[in-house]
């Protein structure tokens, strides 16, 4: 009996994550951006390793911030990064990023093809393949939403047609 309560409640949870859009992800507050903004400024003045240190520690700060405007900075910074990153580990560090700033931004095709490229260095990523599950329940989600409302649509337009033909007779 014990077994079957934790799994309704397993499923009640899930549902309820489901229709709530809650995602696993962490935010970061301002303060912290802020203050991984000032240790890029200072580190500039430090080995070129260290800056890049600072800008991938700023990066994760934008992407997991829950300002559009940082999370598109985030993007921006990574993107920009990326094309010169030949160590594997960095380049898939960069790629989940860039990975979370697409889901953060809604989007989610965008965000499944990196984790995805992601996993092909590293496939036992436990964060990307929790991210990867998060985008495709995110994508399902959208999926059920729409045909909803296209149901509805069509509903509300067979509905006016029936009355329109009704009151003709």
């Amino acid at each position: 009996m014990a077994k079957l309560e934790a799994k309704l409640g397993m499923i009640v949870d899930s549902v309820g994550n489901f229709f709530s859009g809650k995602d696993q992800l962490p935010w970061c507050d301002p303060d912290i951006v802020a203050g991984c903004e000032r240790e890029v400024a200072e580190a500039g003045k430090q080995s070129d390793e260290f800056l890049q240190e600072c800008l991938l520690r700023l990066s994760w700060a934008l992407v997991h911030s829950k300002r559009s405007q940082d999370v598109q900075r985030g993007i921006a910074t990574l993107e920009g990064s990326l094309p010169n990153t030949s160590d594997p580990l960095q380049q898939r560090e960069k790629l989940y990023l860039l990975a979370v700033g697409y889901y953060r931004s809604g989007d989610y095709s965008r965000s499944r093809d990196l984790v995805e490229r992601c996993l092909m260095i590293a496939p036992d990523w436990r964060q990307a393949v929790t991210l990867k599950k998060a985008i495709e329940d995110r994508i399902t989600k959208d999926g059920v939403i729409g045909l909803g409302i296209a149901a509805t649509a069509v509903g509300l337009i067979a509905g006016g047609i029936a009355a329109a033909v009704s009151r003709k007779k």
